[in-house]
């Protein structure tokens, strides 16, 4: 990609449906994007993005509104957020005027924990996204969405997904069926050159993504959808490989863990001697040599490392106060740092471990609650029952650990009780991979001339 002066970049704008907890909104706004409007359909969330908006999403307020034709707001106005069904808004008055819609179409219909009903759900909100690209004409698009699109079983119905957003303006009529159509929109794409430079059709890429290896310390394996319009003749061909590139890795975490005094412990001094060892026992004895950055992991984020800008240590969460449900980071000023009692460890539903990437944040309860959201700490117990007389103590981890988990700032403000605020981080795009997405469209549009 062209490199361009931060102050050389020209002021752009954006558009955000399915806001959420304002995850993918705030990696916009950090790669240089004004949002002109917002819309979220969960009450909770709204008020997320509302409390979160001055400092986190770099507006002065959110404007509540039940306008459903909205204008833009001038800068320095506040941005409308349309707390209702997206299907209900007119963005006519927007038209021309977006640089990047983005968003995150509600994903039950696909998600492996859900019941994958696919197109025939009607939480499928795809169509809704592309309306939206008809009425707006946004430059680009930006959609992240669960790797369970991938599945075979949906391959057909994805790669309809792909043309449709390829060729929004090819309406399918609400009588057809998707095969017949997706064969239509084929038939159209078939006879288009590569140089192709018709303002209603997009040039799509889809990139599936592990957020690790993009510095997220976090497995979650997920599909970025980007689409740029034909006539803005973007160098598509760049930017597909310039997204593809890995940047970080587990066996540079490895060799960072390698040696006694390597760089992760010298990162972590405090660790415990007996933490140490079972970690650096459990490395493979060959580590694959590369140039990549070492993954970030759950003690990272905890310590302040997960974010390209360091933030202070989480203070310790005293096992023994779980009952009062007390917020240890008062000490420092964060909220919701609160420890909770009662986590269990189930079979098939193993906790986090703090010298690994945290596994993937959810959004509810796949099968038995467990793993996804507790933790193994650094303290060792007596327990008889095991091999070695003791194992070591886990909990459940804070909002705020999961918050940094998802690369969010320790200004986001979720909404609600822990299960709604856990809810919304779940469902969220972590905004490290959000904003790597956010400035390479950016970068792409500036090379291009736009």
């Amino acid at each position: 990609m062209v490199d361009q002066p931060q102050d050389m970049k020209k002021p752009r704008t954006s558009v955000e449906l399915f806001a959420g907890g304002g995850g993918l909104a705030m990696a916009v706004h950090r790669a240089g994007f004004r949002p002109l409007l917002f819309n979220e359909f969960n009450n909770r969330a709204c008020e997320t993005l509302v409390a979160s908006a001055r400092k986190t999403l770099g507006v002065d307020g959110l404007l509540r509104t039940e306008e459903r034709r909205p204008a833009p707001p001038e800068p320095g106005e506040a941005a409308p957020l349309y707390p209702g069904d997206v299907r209900d808004l007119d963005m006519s008055k927007l038209e021309g005027q977006v640089d990047v819609l983005a968003g995150g179409p509600p994903c039950q219909p696909f998600s492996a924990g859900g019941v994958a009903k696919g197109d025939e759900d009607k939480r499928n909100m795809f169509p809704a996204m592309f309306n939206a690209v008809r009425e707006i004409r946004p430059k680009a698009v930006i959609c992240e969405n669960v790797r369970g699109l991938l599945r075979p079983s949906f391959a057909e119905y994805f790669q309809y997904i792909q043309n449709e957003l390829s060729l929004p303006f090819e309406k399918r009529d609400d009588k057809a069926r998707w095969q017949d159509h997706n064969a239509h929109l084929t038939g159209i794409l078939g006879r288009l050159s590569d140089d192709d430079g018709d303002p209603d059709h997009y040039k799509v890429v889809m990139v599936p993504v592990n957020a690790a290896d993009y510095g997220v310390p976090q497995i979650r394996n997920r599909v970025v959808i980007v689409a740029f319009r034909a006539d803005l003749r973007v160098d598509v061909e760049a930017f597909t490989k310039y997204v593809n590139t890995q940047r970080f890795s587990e066996p540079a975490l490895q060799r960072s863990m390698r040696d006694e005094d390597g760089p992760y412990w010298q990162r972590h001094p405090d660790v415990p001697g007996h933490v140490r060892d079972r970690v650096r026992s459990r490395l493979p004895k060959v580590i694959k040599e590369d140039d990549f950055l070492p993954w970030r992991t759950l003690r990272d984020a905890i310590q302040g490392y997960g974010t390209d800008a360091k933030l202070p240590a989480l203070p310790e969460v005293d096992p023994d106060r779980l009952h009062e449900k007390f917020n240890f980071g008062k000490k420092i000023g964060v909220v919701d740092h609160i420890g909770w009692p009662g986590a269990r460890i189930y079979k098939g539903h193993t906790p986090n471990e703090l010298d690994r990437p945290a596994k993937t944040v959810k959004a509810g309860v796949h099968g038995v609650p467990g793993g996804e959201s507790v933790m193994l700490t650094d303290r060792l117990v007596r327990d008889p029952s095991s091999a070695a007389g003791e194992i070591y103590q886990h909990r459940y981890m804070t909002v705020r650990e999961t918050a940094r988990v998802m690369t969010f700032p320790d200004e986001w403000l979720g909404s609600g009780p822990r299960g709604e605020q856990m809810r919304q981080l779940g469902n969220a795009v972590p905004v490290v991979l959000g904003e790597f997405f956010a400035n390479a469209v950016a970068d792409a549009l500036t090379a291009a001339g736009h």
